[in-house]
């Protein structure tokens, strides 16, 4: 098979050593990383464009070598893998979501190889890590701002696929807004895709029509339904602010730098990666955090957002963790 996007090196550095397994090899730590992604949806999509930003700025700090492919169909998935790990490269990045087994398969057929995966699993052996998305701490203030601006006091949201890691940034967008305001409604759609703008914006129209004047973006589109309705919008993971200046007012930004880190700190050590590196999203670690714009919230919704942000930077407060399917 041939990768739908050549593999591209953007940081070039000295070889290392191949005499050991990877996962437990002692890494020069002046030498980088060579990293391969193996991107399900375009690298514009925008769960895949905050890890693509990430492994390029870790590229370009010298952290890493970062090649990668987009648009992989899950046919022809665990054939990137394998390509990647034939070549030589020290960790597959990847999204196992759709194909947990053979991802996992995969991973135990190459154990000189460190694997990083997306996945609603855990891990699995020595060289087979996985991470969650949790910009959930970021959603839940942005719910808490958005729970004092409604007109009609319904809100709506629109996911993807309605895993555990869409329905709990979902449910703590949800459990933001209901700290603020209790007798809030909700709608919610899922467009079972993770990237079709067009159906985004048909779902979240419909939920406009149905009485929501602000909406939660879980997917890419949601904001051109508020900015064709005149409604106002929250952007996830991205901050979709310069693209929609009159409708999104804050965005629930997803930083993945921190899981980068602390998997090529592993990796440099010689410890195993067969670990949920998740927890490197949450706030503390600097893996999410709350923009938005200042003249366009409420002044008196802002003190209680910030004490809120303060407690959960200082371990005082978790926001909940709700996988359930939000109805």
């Amino acid at each position: 098979m041939t990768l739908k996007t050549t593999r591209r090196t953007l940081m070039i550095g000295a070889a290392a050593t191949l005499a050991l397994p990877s996962y437990i090899r002692r890494v020069n730590a002046q030498a980088p990383l060579r990293v391969a992604g193996v991107h399900a949806s375009p690298v514009e999509n925008a769960w895949n464009s905050r890890i693509h930003l990430a492994m390029q700025e870790a590229a370009a700090a010298g952290k890493i070598e970062y090649e990668f492919s987009e648009g992989v169909a899950a046919t022809d998935y665990p054939r990137a893998m394998r390509e990647y790990a034939e070549s030589g490269v020290q960790l597959v990045w990847g999204e196992s979501y759709a194909v947990e087994r053979e991802a996992r398969e995969v991973a135990a057929d190459y154990p000189e190889t460190a694997f990083l995966m997306g996945s609603s699993g855990g891990p699995s052996g020595d060289n087979f890590g996985v991470f969650g998305t949790r910009n959930h701490e970021a959603a839940y203030l942005a719910g808490m701002l958005a729970g004092t601006m409604s007109q009609t006091n319904t809100f709506g949201s629109v996911g993807g696929y309605p895993i555990p890691e869409v329905n709990l940034l979902i449910n703590a967008f949800r459990a933001g807004i209901s700290e603020v305001n209790p007798d809030a409604k909700f709608l919610n759609g899922f467009i079972g895709a993770w990237f079709d703008p067009a159906r985004a914006q048909e779902a979240a129209i419909a939920q406009i029509d149905a009485g929501a004047d602000i909406l939660f973006g879980e997917r890419i589109g949601t904001a051109d339904g508020a900015q064709a309705r005149g409604v106002k919008a929250i952007g996830s993971l991205i901050d979709y602010t310069p693209r929609y200046p009159e409708t999104v007012f804050a965005n629930a930004i997803w930083n993945y730098g921190p899981t980068i880190d602390a998997i090529v700190a592993d990796i440099q050590s010689g410890s195993p990666v067969g670990r949920d590196y998740t927890g490197y999203s949450f706030m503390k670690h600097g893996g999410n955090a709350l923009i938005y714009v200042d003249d366009m919230v409420p002044a008196d919704a802002i003190p209680a957002m910030e004490a809120k942000q303060a407690a959960i930077q200082a371990g005082e407060f978790e926001v909940p963790l709700n996988a359930e399917e939000p109805a």
